[in-house]
């Protein structure tokens, strides 16, 4: 009987002793994050958008014509089909 009842007491310090380190170390992180929220948290800067270039009308519109009398040349439009494709791009 003896040997049981110093297991037992054995058993009981060793799960006092856990218990107690492990309140210890909530309680510290505990601590560790309240002091945590308390600092001012550094606000992230906005990222400046780069502005876009304007583009120029008269430059999207030469580049359309440019690209249609390509298409006339290989013989993708017809003469038709470039005029009014020309009218529509000059007219907008």
């Amino acid at each position: 009987m003896p040997g049981l009842i110093r297991g037992i007491a054995r058993t009981a310090a060793v799960a006092g002793t856990a218990t107690a380190v492990s309140n210890r170390v909530s309680r510290r992180q505990a601590g560790r994050w309240a002091a945590k929220e308390q600092q001012p948290q550094p606000q992230p800067q906005p990222q400046p958008q780069p502005v876009a270039a304007a583009a120029d009308p008269m430059q999207d519109k030469l580049a359309q014509l440019k690209q249609l009398g390509e298409l006339r040349s290989q013989g993708v439009l017809s003469e038709a089909e470039f005029e009014q494709q020309k009218a529509r791009i000059l007219n907008s």
